[in-house]
C-alpha cells in the first residue's frame, strides 16, 4: 500500500532534509556538555513515532481526502518535533526568530491538519460502521453462503436489495438474471462434479468483471443473478453484453477427460424497483426470449493440447 503514497513521503523525506541543512548551515553547532540529551530524547522520539504513525495510516489506507489530510498532519507534527529536537544541537542568534515560527507552525498546522483528518475520518468511519452492522446481521440471521460456489444465495440477495431499496429510493438499481446454455448436457456427459467445476470457474469469471459494489448470487441451478446499485438499464445491459462475451472467450477443461467445453450464458435484466419475486419470476430467462445481442448458445469440446492439460 505504500507503493500507492510515494509523493508524499518523498515530499516528507525532502523536507525534514531541508529542515536539517537550515539548522546546520544558519546556527552554531553546541558542544556536547551543553545538550540537553532528556530533551533530545523526547523530541526525537516524538518526530521518530509521529513518524511511524504516519507510515502505518498510509500503508493501510488507499489514497484520498482523509487519508493525506491524517497523512498531512502527521508529517507536520513530526517535522515540528524534528527542528524542536535540531535546536538541541544548534545555537540560532536570538535576533533569529525563523526556527521558532518553523516550529510552532510545523506544530500546530499539523495538529489543525490532524484534526480535520480525524473529523472527517469520523464521519467516514460512522457510514462504514451503519453499513457493516446491517451486513453483519444479515449474515448473522441467516446462513447465506452456497456450497459449490462460495457465493450469497437468493434468500441472501433478497434481503440485501429490500434494504438498499429502502436506503436509495432516489437512484437507479438494476437486477440480472444469467443462465449458461446446455448447462444439462455438460452434467449428463462429465457428471455433476464437473457441472459444480463449470459453476465455480463461471462464479469466478463474473466476479473478476464485476464492480465491488455489484452483488452477485447463485440464484438456482446453473442460473446466477446480479445486484447493480446505482446503475441505469442501458449501463447494466453494457456490463451483461461484457460477462457473457468474458465467459465465452473462458477456456474450461474437464479434469477426468481433459476436453474442453466452451461455456456460453444468456442474461436479461431490469430495474430494481418492484417485489423481487415478481421481478425474478419476469426476468427469468427460461421464460424469456434471449437478450438482444445474446452469445450464441454454443458447447463447443475440443481436446486439450498438452500444454493446457
Amino acid at each position: 500500500m505504500l507503493a500507492l503514497h510515494k509523493t508524499p513521503l518523498a515530499v516528507l523525506l525532502l523536507a525534514a532534509i531541508a529542515t536539517f541543512f537550515a539548522y546546520s548551515t544558519v546556527g552554531m553547532a553546541k558542544p556536547a556538555g551543553a545538550i540537553q540529551w532528556l530533551d533530545v530524547v523526547a523530541e526525537g522520539g516524538t518526530s521518530l513515532l509521529a513518524g511511524v504513525w504516519l507510515l502505518m495510516t498510509l500503508s493501510s489506507r488507499p489514497r484520498g481526502k482523509v487519508t493525506y489530510l491524517l497523512a498531512a498532519g502527521m508529517g507536520l507534527i513530526m517535522l515540528g518535533a524534528w527542528a524542536d529536537c535540531l535546536d538541541e544541537f544548534y545555537k540560532i542568534g536570538k535576533e533569529q526568530r525563523w526556527d521558532h515560527w518553523l516550529e510552532a507552525v510545523f506544530t500546530l498546522g499539523g495538529m489543525l491538519i490532524l484534526t480535520a483528518g480525524l473529523y472527517f475520518w469520523r464521519h467516514e468511519q460512522f457510514s462504514l460502521n451503519l453499513h457493516l452492522q446491517k451486513r453483519e446481521r444479515l449474515f448473522r440471521d441467516h446462513q447465506a453462503f452456497d456450497r459449490v460456489t462460495q457465493l450469497v444465495d437468493a434468500n441472501y440477495l433478497r434481503r440485501l436489495i429490500l434494504m438498499e431499496q429502502e436506503r436509495h429510493t432516489d437512484v437507479s438499481n438494476c437486477v440480472a438474471l444469467l443462465d449458461i446454455n446446455s448447462f444439462h448436457l455438460l452434467n449428463r456427459e462429465h457428471g455433476v462434479d464437473e457441472g459444480d467445476r463449470a459453476l465455480q470457474a463461471v462464479a469466478h469469471m463474473l466476479l473478476l468483471n464485476l464492480s465491488n459494489q455489484d452483488v452477485l448470487c447463485r440464484y438456482a441451478g446453473d442460473r446466477f443473478a446480479i445486484y447493480m446499485p446505482t446503475t441505469t438499464p442501458i449501463e447494466a445491459q453494457r456490463k451483461l453484453n461484457h460477462l457473457c462475451a468474458m465467459v465465452a472467450q473462458m477456456h474450461f477443461y474437464t479434469q477426468s477427460r481433459q476436453v474442453q467445453i466452451q461455456i456460453t450464458m444468456r442474461a436479461v435484466c431490469s430495474e430494481a424497483a418492484e417485489n423481487l419475486d415478481n421481478l425474478l419470476e419476469r426476468l427469468d430467462p427460461l421464460e424469456r426470449t434471449s437478450m438482444s445481442g445474446e452469445v450464441p448458445a454454443r458447447i463447443v469440446r475440443t481436446p486439450a493440447s498438452p500444454a493446457c492439460a
